[in-house]
């Protein structure tokens, strides 16, 4: 399988990465990027089965990779390997727990393309930051960068063999992470996995690694509201009232922007043709996986009767699928009217309206206007399914959102 309408889903990275792997060697180094728990080490490891013993795979945030040595030794097996059964693959996992990792890389892999070792490399890290800036200094014109990020539902369909609705459902209310999949009978374990494996790790070993954090108690406090707050608009003099910590403005903005660069909360912008008023504008705030929310969401999930809340959900989720498909995601608002998302890239250019129960023919009047001021905009409607035959007089084209979380927006080719 390889579905082009998500990129960074696990099955097309998996694609992509063998197909790289099938080219002559030494190639270009590939990197891949991508938050905790989302299946790296496993796609590697997957890779090495399909590959035999010419692929070796080695960790480096283990604790032997702080010995003497160890680096070269690694480096030497993967030449050996090359010589018996070219090409030879390594694959060094959380490589920027090594220190000066890129300078390093970038000297073994121009030794190797230098002597025309038929060596295959590919580094993999949960620091977007770290991997991007590290690889811009040091290994400029020497690596491809693939992103592997949050699970779409179509994927727990292929992997686990859900049923597409009970993928929708699971995607909802608990998120994508598919360790956490076999924990869902269970909802301590299930949140202490989600708490214990991927939210502290991220916040007290990931993000602290990618730069300095000089408050890290706000750092957690911001990333709480905003999980806290899904699909809402917070201004940052809200957001700071509601920190028992309060920070300056630009510290909590600086804190939001680190939080979307290790893939746990988005800060949308607002679509506006005047930079002036969107950098002004107050930021959406989308936690990119439900796992997040429900994980720091006291009860649980909301039923679907608890209408406020349970449209809250669906609507991050929707916008967190667009942006963890690699497009440009936006909100629109013009007093007294809204619009849920916008986005542009792969998929087209959509406004997009979410709406959960029943709903009128004016609460698709943002929508419109937004598509009159904008008009290379589309405006679409996401629905209960027993909506949609009533939505369509509106005039705007509408599927249900369960659809849109399995197969993205219409027209849309695998």
């Amino acid at each position: 399988m390889n579905d082009t309408r998500f990129p960074h889903a696990y099955s097309f990275v998996l694609a992509e990465l063998g197909r790289r792997l099938g080219e002559p060697a030494p190639g270009r180094v590939q990197i891949l990027a991508g938050p905790r728990q989302v299946g790296k080490t496993h796609l590697l490891l997957e890779l090495v089965e399909m590959l035999g013993p010419r692929a070796i795979y080695v960790a480096a945030d283990a604790p032997e990779a702080a010995l003497s040595g160890w680096w070269e030794a690694w480096w030497g097996r993967a030449e050996e390997a090359a010589r018996q059964d070219p090409p030879a693959v390594l694959m060094i996992d959380e490589i920027p727990h090594l220190p000066d990792w890129s300078a390093r890389l970038k000297a073994a892999y121009d030794r190797i393309l230098r002597e025309r070792v038929p060596v295959h490399v590919i580094v993999s890290g949960s620091s977007s930051l770290r991997l991007g800036s590290g690889a811009r200094e040091s290994m400029a014109g020497r690596f491809e960068r693939h992103r592997l990020l949050h699970w779409p539902p179509s994927e727990l369909v292929r992997v686990f063999g859900m049923e597409p609705d009970e993928a929708v459902t699971v995607a909802v209310r608990h998120g994508s992470y598919p360790g956490a999949v076999s924990l869902l009978s269970d909802p301590a374990r299930w949140r202490a996995y989600v708490r214990d494996a991927i939210i502290e790790p991220a916040l007290g070993r990931d993000i602290l690694a990618m730069e300095t954090i000089r408050k890290p108690a706000l750092l957690r406090q911001v990333f709480a509201v905003a999980a806290g707050h899904p699909a809402e608009i917070v201004s940052l003099q809200k957001l700071r009232l509601a920190l028992t910590d309060p920070g300056a403005l630009e510290t909590i903005a600086h804190y939001l922007r680190v939080l979307e660069e290790a893939f746990l909360v988005a800060a949308l912008p607002r679509l506006s043709e005047h930079e002036i008023r969107r950098r002004a504008a107050p930021p959406k705030l989308v936690p990119l996986n439900q796992a997040l929310v429900a994980a720091m969401a006291t009860g649980g999930p909301p039923p679907e009767n608890e209408q406020s809340r349970w449209g809250r959900w669906v609507e991050n989720a929707c916008i967190a699928h667009a942006w963890n498909a690699g497009q440009t995601v936006r909100y629109w608002r013009s007093s007294p009217l809204e619009v849920d998302m916008t986005f542009e890239g792969t998929w087209g250019r959509w406004a997009v309206e979410v709406k959960t129960g029943r709903f009128a023919a004016n609460d698709l009047a943002g929508l419109l206007e937004l598509c009159r001021r904008h008009r290379g905009f589309r405006p679409l409607l996401l629905c209960d399914r027993s909506q949609e035959r009533l939505a369509k007089p509106a005039g705007v084209e509408v599927m249900s959102w369960q659809d849109f979380l399995l197969h993205g927006p219409p027209g849309v080719e695998e």
